[in-house]
């Protein structure tokens, strides 16, 4: 891989940490990837718990729900370090159909991103209040955000 795609290595994990993933750094020992993992998937629910100001009873009630969510969202973020993977390989010789490909993919993991929102409001719903629920997807926009920036920062255009 050239060195546009050095940076794209570690945003898989960055982004598997972000969702409470299980990413698995190929040059780091586990050990230590997993510690960083941990850490990580405490920093994002320290943010998460600190921003929704939970009652006992709220925390009680949406830790499990959150928890379905962010393992949901482990699937899907997988997919999305498997079409970066596939698009670094075949960067150096794009062909038309690997570009309609790998644009069909894009689109598929976008609408599936939806899907799975779509697919938790009525349960965060059924947890917390609507205020809250609506912040919840704020801090999981603004995480997501901070990522795409990161992934579109470091993946270079199609030649």
């Amino acid at each position: 891989m050239g060195s546009r795609f050095r940076g794209v290595i570690l945003i898989p994990a960055v982004l598997a940490c972000l969702a409470g993933g299980v990413a698995v750094a190929q040059d780091k020992p586990a050990d230590t990837m997993e510690i960083f993992r941990e850490k990580a998937r405490a920093d994002k629910k320290l943010v998460v718990a600190t921003a929704l100001n939970l009652t006992e009873g709220e925390a009680k009630a949406f830790w499990p729900v959150y928890n379905s969510y962010q393992s949901d969202m482990i699937t899907h973020y997988n997919r999305v370090f498997e079409l970066i993977d596939t698009f670094a390989k075949a960067y150096g010789s794009m062909a038309d159909e690997t570009a309609t490909q790998l644009l069909g993919e894009f689109l598929a993991l976008e609408t599936d991103h939806v899907a799975i929102l779509n697919s938790y409001a009525p349960r965060f719903r059924r947890v917390l209040p609507p205020v809250k629920v609506a912040r919840l997807y704020q801090i999981e926009n603004k995480l997501r955000a901070l990522v795409n920036y990161e992934l579109a920062r470091e993946i270079p255009l199609i030649k």
